[in-house]
C-alpha cells in the first residue's frame, strides 16, 4: 500500500490491484526466505555488487536445479514403482 494517510474512498479496481501486487510480493519474498534458510543466501558477503549479484544468481540456479532433480526423482520412482507393480500382477 502507498505510504501516508489512507484515502477515505478507494475504488474497487485500486483495491484489487493492491491485493494482486501483495500476492506476487509474498511469493517472491517466500522464495527469498527459502533461499536464506536452505541455500545459505543470507551468508553472501561479497564486497562488489557484481560479485554479490553473481552469487545470488548462482543460488537461484541451484534452487531451480534442485527442484528439477526432485521432480526427476519422483518421476523415476513412479515409473519404477509402477513397473514392479505391473510385474507382480502379470507373474
Amino acid at each position: 500500500p502507498p505510504l501516508g494517510r489512507p484515502p477515505t474512498n478507494i475504488s474497487k479496481s485500486t483495491k484489487k490491484q493492491a491485493q494482486s501486487d501483495e500476492r506476487i510480493r509474498n511469493s517472491i519474498e517466500g522464495k527469498f526466505g527459502e533461499a536464506k534458510r536452505r541455500f545459505s543466501l543470507g551468508r553472501v558477503m561479497a564486497k562488489l555488487g557484481n560479485t554479490s549479484e553473481t552469487s545470488i544468481a548462482i543460488t537461484f540456479l541451484v534452487m531451480n536445479l534442485s527442484a528439477l532433480l526432485r521432480q526427476a526423482f519422483w518421476l523415476f520412482f513412479g515409473l519404477f514403482h509402477n513397473k514392479n507393480l505391473l510385474s507382480c500382477f502379470l507373474a
